[in-house]
């Protein structure tokens, strides 16, 4: 038998006890209701007949009554005493038809016989004029015989009548306890067989959850009994079936697995960067031998680690949680991407990265921070400062010498020379002008980003900034017809800078415009402030920069145009690192044949010395 045969079964049983309750619970009901139409329609007939029939006789006692005081009024009464026979004789036949009691038939038609004496002496004296008083005669004796046998008849019908009322309530005394009876019984019944059902249902059931945690134990020898051919042994079936698929499939790929799994611990163990994993609330849940060993951490559990227990740069712990909550690598400067870590014998510099890792419902589930010892790349970036340095000393010496000599002999002997010779002798001097400029910017680049140049800090005017590099330009932007506006805001900005190196940057920073702008061109120069920083930006509509050049232009010896015209590449990476000496930060927003916008932000206040 199929599961669902059982369970409409069940409900089968359930119905057929509630059909006997219904059909106990009616037939009892039309048993009443035939015990009370006893008692109305059978008695209560020959009970009104009986009333009437007396009521009749005292109305027709009292009319002969009136005949023998009012004897002017005889006809009229007479006609009264007529109707008022009338009326006994219509409720007489009534109770003739509803003879439902034993002796009620003889008793009927005693008051029949005895009213008809009494009507025959009645009438008759009437038509002599012989009622003289009303002990005349047997009238008044015949009289209460009927209304005696009246009463008679009145009482037994009351009798029987509080009999079928005993009667009807017995029947529904014994309705309500055969019923309360029965209905027990079925609910019982009821109860019981769904117990049993629910029992019979729900084994099979508890036996394939105790087979399923096994199962999810790692245990794959389990298996559930087929005791039943219906749904549930099929299930079982099904389920044996898949049981031993799982194992099969378990002991088929447990190797590979684990196989797989060495060979990842062991690439892991090989990469020599540190590399660190964390889920979603900063809790380690990996790190290789080279992390390990960076950090001093000992080969134990490291499930209780958190990015704070062991990275002392705070920055770094911000930058995983920024990861985790925008689910995009955060797009951190190259020279901001370091991590110094102070070791026993030096100081170990590492480039970090971060990378999000989601799950198959594109959920972050981790991230990955990836540590590239730098060490000695800075060592050499270091070198290579300190030799440019070197070098811009060492040169600078000669070159003014240099500069001196030529200068000197150009004057002495100008008039002397052929004009080819003049045209030789000014190359040479603006070469040396060119070279001397370029070694002083090497030179101030290299104690910017050696932090040993000084900054004269002084809270000035951001109006009076653009004043005075707009008239240090005016004879440039009139030989090239170049328009410098300023777009100024409507209260003036302070901020605490140094104004001479601010300027530098505002002079780079147009020169560079004026080396673009066509003729008749436009530079703007705007500020603007928040709660913190003030911003200033430089804007031009000149041919714009290639997509390619605008993360590199702040680069060292970078250069967008061949021209020789074009400049040494250095202007840029020395605004920079005045910038972020004054604790900002400078960028570039262009596009090719819509000009360039540099814009750089300064704190309004200083934030440190």
């Amino acid at each position: 038998m199929t599961l669902k045969k059982n369970i409409l079964m069940g409900y089968g049983v359930v119905f057929a006890l509630l059909s006997i309750v219904i059909i106990w619970a009616i037939t009892n009901i039309l048993s009443l209701r035939d015990a009370t139409d006893a008692i109305l329609s059978e008695n209560y007939r020959s009970i009104l007949a009986a009333k009437n029939m007396a009521e009749s006789l005292e109305a027709q006692e009292s009319r002969i009554y009136m005949l023998l005081s009012y004897a002017a009024a005889a006809g009229e009464i007479q006609e009264e005493l007529r109707a008022a026979d009338l009326v006994f004789i219509q409720w007489l036949a009534r109770a003739k038809d509803n003879i439902t009691i034993d002796g009620e038939q003889d008793l009927v038609n005693s008051i029949e016989q005895t009213y008809s004496e009494y009507r025959e002496l009645v009438f008759s004296a009437m038509s002599t004029q012989g009622i003289t008083s009303p002990e005349s005669g047997d009238v008044l004796r015949l009289s209460s015989v009927v209304r005696s046998k009246c009463n008679q008849l009145y009482v037994m019908n009351e009798k029987v009548m509080y009999a079928a009322r005993d009667r009807a309530g017995s029947v529904a005394a014994r309705a309500v306890w055969s019923t309360s009876v029965i209905a027990a019984s079925a609910l019982i019944l009821a109860l019981v067989f769904s117990l049993f059902l629910a029992e019979r249902l729900v084994k099979p059931l508890r036996q394939f959850i105790e087979a399923s945690r096994i199962i999810s134990a790692g245990d794959y020898t389990v298996s559930v009994p087929v005791r039943t051919p219906d749904e549930l042994g099929l299930l079982a079936g099904e389920f044996n079936q898949m049981v031993s698929k799982l194992q099969r499939y378990h002991e088929l790929n447990i190797e590979q697995i684990l196989s797989e799994k060495r060979k990842g611990e062991a690439i892991l163990a090989s990469i020599e960067d540190g590399m660190i994993v964390f889920d979603p609330v900063l809790a380690v849940t990996g790190i290789n031998a080279a992390a390990r060993t960076l950090f001093g951490l000992e080969f134990s559990d490291y499930s209780a680690l958190h990015c704070d227990d062991f990275i002392s740069d705070k920055r770094i712990c911000g930058i995983i949680q920024q990861a985790i909550e925008t689910g995009k690598k955060p797009e951190v400067a190259d020279e901001d991407r370091i991590l110094i870590i102070a070791k026993e014998d030096a100081i170990r510099h590492f480039l970090f990265s971060v990378t999000s890792i989601r799950g198959k419902d594109g959920q972050i589930s981790g991230v990955v921070l990836l540590l590239r010892d730098v060490t000695h790349l800075k060592e050499v970036e270091r070198m290579k400062s300190e030799f440019i340095m070197a070098a811009s000393h060492e040169l600078r010496t000669p070159l003014t010498s240099l500069g001196m000599s030529i200068e000197l002999i150009r004057n002495q002997i100008e008039s002397d020379l052929a004009p080819r010779e003049k045209e030789l002798l000014q190359v040479a001097c603006e070469e040396v002008d060119r070279m001397k400029n370029l070694v002083h910017e090497l030179l101030d680049l290299s104690r910017l980003e050696a932090g040993s140049i000084e900054l004269d800090f002084e809270r000035v005017s951001v109006f009076s900034l653009f004043t005075h590099v707009s008239e240090i330009f005016s004879g440039q932007l009139d030989m090239k017809k170049v328009v410098l506006s300023v777009s100024a805001p409507n209260s003036d900005i302070k901020v605490e800078v140094d104004a001479n190196k601010i300027t530098w940057v505002l002079s780079n920073l147009i020169s560079n415009a004026l080396r673009y702008v066509s003729q008749g061109g436009q530079i703007v120069l705007s500020a603007w402030r928040d709660n913190l920083n003030a911003y200033f930006s430089v804007r031009d509509n000149g041919p714009g920069i290639p997509l390619e050049y605008q993360a590199k232009i702040f680069q060292k010896f970078m250069q967008v145009s061949k021209d020789k015209n074009s400049g040494s590449g250095l202007g840029l990476a020395i605004c920079k690192e005045i910038i972020r000496a004054h604790g900002g930060a400078i960028w570039v927003d262009s596009a090719e044949g819509s000009g360039s916008t540099f814009t750089f932000m300064l704190p309004v206040e200083r934030r440190y010395g």
